[in-house]
């Protein structure tokens, strides 16, 4: 690895991959599905840098938090395209990306017609042999946020129930840093999809601070037969099923058991939830982010619609509203606008097709949230929440106002 060259503020570290995406053609509709024999007429493909470690970092640095990119690439021709396009975006990009030899740079087909989510078909590569051994801690030492994402694809990450993981924050939290962790979907039909995964966090979420992942993924974790269950009914009966946020409630109070001092839960077009413990304590002893005034965060509940874009494509959504949460965090702001500036990166992003290019500048995203900036409904009843117009945020009934 590349010596620091300069003073990095947080380490994006975890998943990376080469991601290709085909473009729609406007009017081409978004029903496609691989048939044998079938051929589908696309435009021209972006190739972009693609996982959390490129979407969530070059956010980060874009929204004004110096970041370092921590992750690992084979010494093939898609890691040399992974290299090249990290130093177009910066040329200090590429201080914390290893090189393996002889190992496949990982690399995601990206399926992502207008108003349709996303499909990927992925190799994970040189993810999957990702270690603490790729972390060069004399590089992480002096920031002030560590953040890890999709440990589901990354093998390492999830054998042994975690402990290559766990032993990764644990070294991170001896060094006084705030650690946040961001998941994706596990494949159900693959290793990833059969481990342990509530045994896993239980093993990991006590060196965690802030917990970011979506609705699916961590009731696919905490409860499969209920995620099951959700699978099998209409969207309409889904949205019943999680009226009020009882689900979201039960959820975010598992994490905080487990340690954690924030559960910020990704709900897609219905924006984001966030939980943090009632224990002022556990909020003061979040390294170095910890937010100046704590008692703004303990013991809330909230929710922030999203803002009201026209969506192009959806790749780098989460990631960019991760990105939102931890700038407004290392930024100081109170948790109304922690929230308003996650699910405004995020309405930016879905506004260009590929994972980086929308996301704007820290003063463009203040700007655009302080003009009258529309925002959707939440799909499901929020029956005992109250809203707040000044801040266009829902307060739950659990919060500690």
């Amino acid at each position: 690895m590349k010596s620091n060259q300069r003073n990095y503020k947080a380490v994006a570290a975890g998943h990376i991959c080469l991601d290709v995406i085909p473009l729609f053609p406007k009017g081409s509709g978004g029903h496609v599905s691989l048939q044998p024999g079938k051929l589908f007429v696309v435009g021209p493909a972006l190739m972009s840098t693609g996982g959390s470690v490129s979407n969530t970092g070059i956010a980060l640095n874009r929204l004004g938090v110096p970041t370092l990119l921590v992750a690992k690439v084979g010494d093939d021709i898609y890691g040399k395209a992974v290299n090249e396009i990290l130093q177009r975006n910066g040329a200090d990009f590429t201080d914390g990306l290893r090189t393996a030899k002889g190992e496949t740079t990982s690399y995601s087909v990206v399926i992502s017609p207008p108003d349709v989510d996303r499909t990927f078909l992925h190799c994970p590569g040189a993810n999957d042999t990702f270690g603490l051994s790729d972390i060069d801690l004399s590089q992480v030492s002096d920031v002030d946020l560590f953040h890890f994402g999709y440990p589901p694809i990354m093998r390492k990450m999830y054998i042994d129930d975690g402990r290559e993981l766990a032993e990764i924050f644990h070294r991170v939290r001896q060094m006084g840093i705030t650690a946040s962790l961001d998941m994706s979907m596990p494949d159900s039909t693959s290793e990833s999809g059969r481990i342990d995964w509530r045994l896993l966090l239980k093993n990991v979420l006590p060196n965690v601070d802030i917990f970011l992942p979506s609705f699916d993924e961590i009731l696919f974790m905490l409860d499969r037969s209920s995620y099951d269950n959700f699978q099998k009914v209409s969207e309409g009966e889904r949205r019943k099923l999680s009226a009020g946020g009882v689900l979201l409630q039960k959820m975010s109070e598992d994490l905080i058991g487990m340690g954690v001092a924030m559960a910020v839960i990704k709900l897609g077009d219905d924006g984001l939830y966030l939980r943090t413990t009632a224990d002022k304590s556990r909020v003061a002893a979040m390294g170095k982010s910890t937010p100046s005034i704590t008692d703004m965060w303990v013991n809330r509940e909230l929710l922030a619609p999203c803002y009201n874009v026209d969506v192009v494509g959806t790749t780098g959504a989460g990631d960019s509203t991760i990105a939102g949460f931890l700038a407004g965090l290392i930024h100081g702001l109170a948790p109304e606008s922690v929230m308003a500036s996650a699910v405004g990166a995020g309405a930016f992003n879905v506004e260009k097709e590929d994972a980086t290019s929308g996301v704007p500048t820290w003063t463009e995203l203040q700007s655009r949230i302080e003009s009258d900036w529309p925002k959707r409904s939440v799909g499901f009843d929020l029956t005992g929440w109250k809203w707040y117009s000044n801040s266009k945020i829902w307060i739950g009934p659990c919060d500690r106002n």
